[in-house]
């Protein structure tokens, strides 16, 4: 396993300070947060998207995922709000290739509504943007998150799927939250696993994001549950963009990495990418 890092926990940051953060903390690959308020989104002109896949290639550093907004599970209210979604997820892939990330991070966005009903649409919204993926070598994946929070629930949606160019983004928090155990949730998600976002807060009423190991969430469990050897990435997703009072991601980031390390030691993760087992990653998600 390879740990990584959110850009969501430094909002705005450049491109050039966020290659320059990771490696200095010994971290390997970026999930970049995909807003109009970061450096990188989907309105972002041919040039820009080679010059930030450019400033990663060059300092050796990969970019994991861009983390898109797009709602799969939601509902539409006319023909002209399902074309929007549609094209939402396909200028996304097309900004993962462009900058040369391997994945697309998606959300369940279902609400309220009747399970089948969101499964149905998540089912064939990303059947329908596969084919564009599997052209472009991206991967569409979908976190366990709102109302599809569980493995159990989001492996109902990709198992419908079935294509190898749509998985799944295991967050721990909302698995957690949704009461599944860390096994569960692996057992779950099985083949369909991209990779694991992994964060620590105080409890389930006090989210504000705190440094691995400082609070409840169950992460040698989670560790655990992946398995000895387990490949992929571990991307801390801070969520300092929603949390204005938590403490600084950058601070924070070379005692994480370390933490993740010991973790994967412990679980027998070692890749032999070096003395830890593991590789970095920086996040951008929420």
């Amino acid at each position: 396993m390879r740990p990584a890092f959110a850009t969501l926990g430094v909002p705005g940051m450049p491109v050039g300070d966020v290659v320059r953060l990771a490696v200095a903390c010994g971290y390997q690959g970026v999930e970049l947060r995909a807003h109009p308020e970061e450096p990188v989104h989907p309105l972002l002109g041919v040039r820009e998207r080679a010059a930030v896949r450019g400033q990663f290639a060059d300092a050796g550093v990969e970019v994991l995922t861009v983390a898109g907004y797009a709602k799969v599970a939601a509902e539409c209210s006319d023909a002209a709000a399902e074309a929007e979604l549609a094209h939402e997820l396909a200028e996304l892939v097309l900004l993962a290739a462009d900058v040369g990330a391997r994945y697309v991070r998606v959300f369940p966005g279902g609400g309220g509504r009747p399970a089948e009903r969101a499964e149905a649409d998540a089912v064939r919204r990303l059947a329908a943007v596969a084919p564009l993926a599997g052209e472009r070598g991206v991967r569409v994946l979908l976190e366990t998150h709102d109302s599809h929070r569980t493995g159990v629930a989001a492996a109902r949606i990709l198992e419908a799927v079935d294509d190898p160019h749509v998985g799944a983004v295991w967050d721990v928090l909302h698995s957690w939250l949704g009461g599944e155990a860390p096994a569960v949730t692996r057992a779950a998600l099985g083949r369909h696993l991209g990779y694991v976002q992994v964060k620590d807060v105080a409890s389930a009423a006090d989210l504000t994001p705190l440094r691995l190991g400082a609070g409840v969430l169950p992460l040698p469990e989670v560790v655990a549950a992946l398995g000895p050897g387990a490949g992929g990435w571990l991307c801390w997703e801070y969520e300092k963009r929603w949390y204005p009072r938590a403490a600084e991601l950058p601070g924070l980031l070379a005692a994480g990495r370390a933490y993740l390390a010991r973790l994967l030691d412990g679980a027998g993760g070692v890749d032999g990418r070096d003395g830890h087992g593991s590789r970095g990653g920086a996040a951008g998600g929420g």
